[in-house]
């Protein structure tokens, strides 16, 4: 009897370290943030090509994630990793925890996208992080509505803003680069004195900014919220009510947004690095590319990607995002968090 114990024992460790029986499929195991979400249609057919079972981890949201990767390095709880934007890349780069892999599908990817030469990290999606606003509210109140940063900080635009805190919130963080990519290291507490000033809200988060004080989404009194150049299509798509026009607009203007880009890697040390790499190209191919727009709310990197009908009619792309380098943002990032900190929430 112990032997059998013993022998169904180590059949259970081997599986969880994601091994496989004798005729069983290995498991392909995939960590990610929580918002990330992709059609079982689609990875029912990356695993029926490829006799790999896929499954995901979901970690937290994208910093949690990262860091719960970095802490298990040396024991690795995935095979690969997605959900990496270029807030973190730099982070996650000077971890050491991808293996560099030059997928044959970066050919057609945009240089724009590829952050990283060595190819530890391979762009998947991007999205703009931008102002959004209530057409309603402002028709009804006769006042134009913002048309970029400058003018949050307006007597009229009083009490109408909504933002989530850069120490909690991916958008957030990406607005606060957004500002001092505009203003300067040495300009953006200025305007940050002086959006506090004008009656600025800064909540924890995406969900209770926009669905818990934006007016268009919600009973809140806050017509301006930090969001995505994608949110209006979302709306769309999500209404009750056949829509022709969106109910939110963005503001995607010169220097008014900014571009995220979110990555994949294998990780060192993976069970399946041959099918982390599959998985990667699959990622990267028109599929999967495909289906990202109405599953995430963001642009695929693949522009041979076609985009959906909600996305043509209502996505707006930034003309000119703001964009730091990786570098610089992460030398800078936690002291730029500790600066705002001090200056807004004290």
């Amino acid at each position: 009897m112990k032997t059998i114990h013993f022998l169904f024992v180590g059949l259970i460790v081997l599986t969880a370290a994601g091994g496989s029986l004798a005729g069983q499929a290995p498991t392909l195991t995939v960590m990610t943030h929580d918002s990330f979400s992709i059609s079982q249609s689609v990875i029912d057919a990356f695993e029926n090509q490829h006799n790999v079972k896929v499954q995901f981890l979901k970690a937290g949201d994208a910093g949690a994630a990262l860091n719960q990767a970095i802490l298990s390095k040396n024991n690795p709880l995935a095979d690969l990793f997605f959900g990496v934007d270029n807030t973190f890349l730099g982070r996650a780069l000077a971890a050491g925890i991808f293996q560099p892999y030059a997928s044959p599908l970066l050919a057609g990817i945009p240089d724009q996208f590829k952050l990283d030469p060595q190819n530890r990290l391979l762009p998947i999606d991007y999205g703009d992080v931008c102002l959004n606003y209530d057409k309603k509210w402002f028709a009804d109140h006769d006042l134009a509505p913002p048309a970029d940063l400058s003018d949050l900080i307006d007597p009229r635009y009083q009490g109408l803003l909504v933002v989530e805190n850069p120490a909690t919130s991916s958008p957030g963080l990406a607005f606060l680069l957004t500002t001092i990519g505009v203003y300067g290291p040495e300009g953006y507490l200025d305007f940050w004195g002086k959006l506090k000033r004008n009656d600025v809200l800064v909540v924890n988060g995406w969900q209770e900014a926009y669905w818990g004080h934006f007016s268009a989404a919600s009973d809140g009194d806050r017509p301006i919220v930090v969001s995505y150049a994608s949110s209006p299509p979302a709306e769309v798509y999500f209404s009750e009510k056949k829509l022709s026009q969106a109910p939110t607009a963005a503001v995607v203007g010169p220097g008014s947004a900014f571009r995220q880009i979110e990555f994949a890697g294998v990780l060192t040390g993976a069970n399946h690095p041959d099918a982390a790499r599959k998985f990667i190209d699959f990622m990267l191919d028109r599929r999967f590319q495909e289906d990202i727009p109405l599953q995430m709310f963001v642009f695929p990197v693949n522009p041979q990607a076609k985009l959906p009908e909600v996305f043509v009619a209502h996505a707006k792309v930034a003309e000119k995002p703001v964009q730091l380098t990786p570098a610089h943002i992460a030398v800078n990032r936690d002291q730029w968090i500790r600066e705002f900190t001090k200056a807004v929430l004290r």
